[in-house]
């Protein structure tokens, strides 16, 4: 997925990043707004690791992401 789509999408990716970096709050997630930058950065702060690995695992998980991930409950049960 790429990061207009997360980033149009952002409420429903919070579930899919909180269960990816359990140590970011909900007010983390709020002030990324799907902001790939403030993602990396808020990443690095909190597991104490290098802007490069943080951007590594942002990108990584961007592209394992997919649609199922995001999906409703509604269009789950159809």
């Amino acid at each position: 997925m790429n990061w207009d789509q997360i980033e149009g999408k952002w409420k429903q990716m919070k579930g899919s990043v909180k269960k990816q970096w359990g140590k970011l709050t909900d007010d983390d997630l709020d002030v990324i707004a799907g902001n790939q930058e403030q993602l990396a950065g808020r990443i690095q702060e909190r597991y104490g690791i290098t802007k490069e690995e943080a951007a590594k695992q942002v990108r990584d998980w961007s592209t394992s992401v997919s649609d199922v991930d995001i999906t409703t409950p509604e269009r789950r049960a159809s």
